[in-house]
């Protein structure tokens, strides 16, 4: 892990803290909303507001997972506001499969195979969609930002153990859900 000191001289070049952690940021927010455009503006805040906050880094945590802590609250403040705006548009329910299909790796894989895995991806998009906020959080951060436990307990100021419970529950809910789906 950085130190406070390399962390804060890695902020002065900014440019490279965006190019370096813009895919994480934007990965992270697309799981969690589903939205590309609601996505991308979720990004962008999370960078300006990094930005405008960049001088106030005390360096408790590494780059990566202060702006992760960042996303977080932006897609719960975003949460938040669209439960109390129930005049807007719902929101689409269902991940773009030709999206999800660039994170599946291919490997020339038969065109069944593909449709196959496609399905199996959908499955586990739509199971995350009754997961409590706090353990589709933990999840995503998991399984779409490949985070250890730590990192998640550091970005979401949760205890470890509560991470693990959480994560423990999200899987369960997850599995049973595509299990009964098939």
């Amino acid at each position: 892990m950085a130190t406070a000191v390399e962390s804060s001289r890695e902020l002065e070049d900014f440019e490279s803290v965006v190019r370096l952690y813009w895919l994480k940021v934007f990965r992270f927010a697309l799981a969690s909303v589903r939205d590309h455009d609601a996505a991308q503006t979720l990004a962008q805040d999370c960078f300006y507001k990094a930005y405008k906050a960049r001088g106030s880094f005390r360096g408790e945590a590494s780059v990566g997972t202060w702006l992760m802590q960042i996303a977080i609250n932006l897609v719960r403040d975003q949460a938040r506001d669209r439960r109390l705006q129930f005049w807007k548009r719902a929101r689409q329910t269902g991940v773009d499969l030709d999206t999800a299909s660039r994170w599946i790796p291919d490997r020339g894989a038969s065109p069944e195979v593909a449709a196959l895995a496609k399905e199996q991806v959908q499955a586990v998009w739509n199971a995350t969609e009754s997961l409590s906020e706090r353990q589709r959080t933990v999840f995503l951060l998991r399984f779409v930002e490949d985070m250890d436990l730590l990192e998640i307990a550091a970005a979401t100021g949760l205890k470890e153990g509560t991470v693990k419970i959480h994560l423990f529950r999200a899987l369960q809910a997850v599995r049973e859900r595509v299990r009964t789906a098939k």
